[in-house]
């Protein structure tokens, strides 16, 4: 058989996917972005008028996009959502882990609350709407893919604060290298993104506290969320069919000395 050139495509029509964290940041731009290729998206946050004004932008453009309140923190909320997606928008074809938070603090300084909060968002809740996605896919007898945000500082902790953000970070690559395995069989790939310093309100919140950062930088910049949209949609999309279980980092060399 002869395949085309070149094989590749990002058209997402007929997915349907599910963005935790949209209302925000990263999360917001990756609905954006899934939307713009085709995908029904299920935007998923706490912070519910942000979601429906993300909706809206996400309509005017000629997308398809429903809004879902949903707090990761809560296991039973996790295991609930997707059911909800699934009877609003159809099958969950496409989650995109992306919610997360910072703890930023010395391990030695952190309560418990603090402990269970970041673990919480960071490790379970992806775990827990992984596994909600896979089962449905795997009765359906449907392929699907499963993008896990997790961070460069599961690579390179300074020791400044926020051991508990990096550790759980680290857990996200592991989790996304089992599961790759455990789902191969079932046509589900499991893969994940690593971001080095990008621009969001969780970067924003860490540059009041320690200033600039970028001069440390070979290239002393932060990066824009476009520049991983091609990332994304590669992982999202039939163009990445033999590729599951791996994590590319996207910091622009911030983390290597």
């Amino acid at each position: 058989m002869t395949t085309p050139l070149p094989n590749f495509t990002t058209r997402l029509d007929g997915q349907v996917a599910l963005v935790t964290g949209a209302s925000a940041g990263l999360g917001q731009r990756f609905a954006r972005v899934l939307a713009a290729s085709g995908a029904a998206v299920a935007v998923t946050a706490r912070r519910r008028d942000r979601l429906d004004a993300l909706v809206g932008e996400i309509e005017a453009a000629g997308g398809k996009a429903k809004a879902f309140t949903l707090d990761v923190a809560d296991a039973s909320r996790c295991k609930a959502i997707v059911g909800e997606v699934e009877g609003a928008l159809g099958l969950v074809t496409i989650l995109v882990n992306n919610a997360g938070i910072p703890d930023a603090k010395r391990a030695v300084k952190m309560d418990i609350d603090l402990i269970d909060q970041v673990i919480s968002v960071n490790m379970r809740a992806p775990f827990i709407l992984s596994c909600e996605v896979a089962r449905r896919l795997i009765d359906a007898k449907t392929p699907g893919r499963i993008v896990n945000i997790a961070s460069m500082a599961a690579y390179d902790y300074s020791g400044m604060g926020a051991a508990l953000y990096s550790t759980t970070k680290a857990a996200v690559v592991r989790m996304t290298e089992a599961l790759a395995v455990e789902w191969a069989k079932f046509g589900i790939n499991v893969n994940g993104i690593a971001p080095g310093a990008f621009s969001s309100e969780m970067l924003d919140g860490m540059l009041a506290r320690v200033g600039d950062i970028t001069q440390h930088f070979p290239r002393k910049r932060i990066g824009d969320p476009a520049q991983m949209d091609s990332t994304l949609l590669y992982l999202v999309s039939p163009s990445s069919d033999f590729v599951t279980g791996t994590i590319i980092k996207i910091d622009d060399g911030q983390h290597y000395r």
